[in-house]
């Protein structure tokens, strides 16, 4: 579990491909890594297999892993948002964050708003139903809020929506967002909150017994 605060930003040292699956090694920059240890990469959970005191783990994405999210694009010197599974007593600083990854986006605009950056995502019209504005959604790991939707937006074909963003300075600087050139592709989580929600909802008392095998 995770809160999308990010805590480093590592730089992916080098990436190769075999049996439709990858392996990354990145300075994370933490010295004290366990072997086993989930760390967020670019929003997606992904289990430290190697590391050395110096803080380079080693990483195996699996074809689900590359076939849902944005890291098949990696290449060596990319950088990746790095966060750290939380604990019993970390604040919860952003919001509830699982690192499973529901569809990859496209940013589509980013500009200049006085200190601050102002970007839109395009997504996917399955994710419409979770979002809302001055919600949480979490891009490539980092726990943003929603400034505004726009509803009934394609890119390259795909029907979809958009959403705003305002990156504040420290989040500029602080993330790999100021690297991201327009079209790039971007890991997108929405609220867990939200699904929870949709699946109470989706089954009346009648469902729910039947669903249970308990109907008469």
């Amino acid at each position: 579990m995770f809160s999308g605060i990010i805590e480093r930003v590592g730089d992916v040292q080098s990436v190769s491909l075999r049996d439709r699956a990858m392996d990354v090694r990145i300075a994370t920059h933490f010295t004290d890594l366990t072997e086993g240890e989930s760390i967020a990469t670019n929003g997606v959970c992904l289990t430290v297999t190697r590391f050395t005191p110096e803080g380079v783990a080693d990483f195996h994405l699996s074809g689900e892993t590359l076939a849902r999210t944005a890291l098949g694009d990696l290449v060596e010197g990319a950088r990746v948002n790095l966060e750290r599974a939380v604990s019993l007593n970390t604040r919860l600083s952003g919001h509830i964050v699982q690192g499973h990854v529901d569809a990859v986006g496209r940013l589509t605009h980013a500009a200049e708003a006085g200190e601050s950056h102002h970007l839109r995502i395009f997504m996917p019209a399955s994710l419409r139903r979770y979002v809302i504005e001055k919600g949480s959604i979490t891009i490539n790991g980092i726990s943003l809020t929603v400034n505004e939707v726009h509803d009934d937006v394609r890119h390259d074909g795909q029907e979809g929506f958009e959403i705003s963003l305002m990156i504040i300075p420290h989040t500029w600087t602080h993330t790999d967002l100021s690297t991201l050139a327009i079209g790039a592709k971007v890991n997108l989580e929405v609220d867990m909150m939200a699904k929870y929600v949709e699946t109470l909802l989706r089954y009346t008392p009648e469902e729910e017994l039947r669903y249970r095998g308990d109907a008469r």
